[in-house]
């Protein structure tokens, strides 16, 4: 059952950074606007990367998670050599090389984090309390990106979007890992905010992705998704958290491993690819 957990983690991942890399492509030409729902293709890379994510929580359901992250953790890789296609060239030395040190610092840390048998329990004034302080620090991340140009706009869009994610796996984590059995239990405010929470995500994502340097958006989500659902973990669900020196230097170079990738993607020139507009007509003799 591990080997198949393993398998099914694989094609998951493959098929989230299809479907991301798709619909980057389609922010980069149109922008972060409704006319994006217009197009079949970004349709198309929201159903491929909603598949590869239902086949993740699959995976989890057959294997360990310290042996599915790894997997999960490669979607970085995967993601910035399917936009490089996507967008007709070659991907860069850089972007491979920074996006495997993205993720080998960030599955590093991950692995880090204990395994926990905890049963989650989030009231309803810590929900509240979670929305709020994520919502401020997204809005800060979109106003500061207001002001900012290239990759460190592309990298403050992508803090405030994962952070959104997070929040929706928190929740997703609640309401699933509450039932016990009792499907009951789902008539309750936190499922609705579920579907919620996922929508303002993906609107996120697409503003992220659109202003053209997908390998340092994606990494910025892939970074802080997993980092905010922790924080949320140990500072609501009461989940443990790493503790003594032993944890201390390994942590450290990770994070300095993760840090040195996200600077090689940011220094990348960003993918634009237009949507194709008619030529001029000839001026008439």
């Amino acid at each position: 059952m591990t080997w198949l957990g393993i398998s099914i983690a694989l094609v998951g991942a493959f098929g989230y950074a299809f479907g991301a890399a798709i619909q980057q492509r389609e922010a980069a030409a149109l922008g972060a606007t409704l006319r994006l729902v217009r197009r079949p293709r970004w349709w198309v890379g929201g159903i491929i990367g909603f598949t590869g994510a239902s086949l993740h929580a699959l995976a989890l359901s057959l294997a360990p998670l310290i042996v599915i992250q790894p997997v999960s953790v490669a979607t970085l890789v995967f993601a910035v050599v399917l936009a490089a296609w996507l967008h007709g060239r070659r991907p860069h030395r850089a972007e491979i090389t920074g996006s495997i040190a993205v993720a080998a610092g960030l599955l590093g840390l991950m692995l880090l984090v204990p395994t926990h048998n905890v049963k989650p329990v989030l009231t309803t004034p810590e929900a509240i309390g979670l929305i709020v302080v994520v919502f401020t620090f997204t809005a800060i991340c979109f106003g500061v990106a207001r002001v900012l140009r290239g990759p460190a706009k592309a990298l403050a869009m992508a803090l405030g979007a994962g952070s959104v994610t997070a929040t929706v796996s928190t929740f997703v984590r609640v309401v699933g890992g509450g039932l016990g059995g009792d499907f009951a239990k789902l008539l309750h405010w936190f499922t609705a905010a579920i579907p919620v929470l996922l929508i303002c995500a993906v609107v996120l994502l697409q503003k992220s992705y659109a202003v053209g340097y997908f390998g340092i958006a994606y990494a910025g989500v892939q970074v802080v998704d997993p980092v905010t659902s922790v924080l949320a973990g140990v500072l609501l669900l009461g989940e443990p958290v790493p503790t003594g020196a032993g944890h201390l230097i390994p942590a450290a170079l990770a994070a300095a491993v993760l840090i040195a990738g996200t600077i090689t993607l940011s220094r990348l020139t960003p993918d634009h690819t237009k949507a194709a507009t008619p030529a001029p007509e000839p001026a008439a003799v």
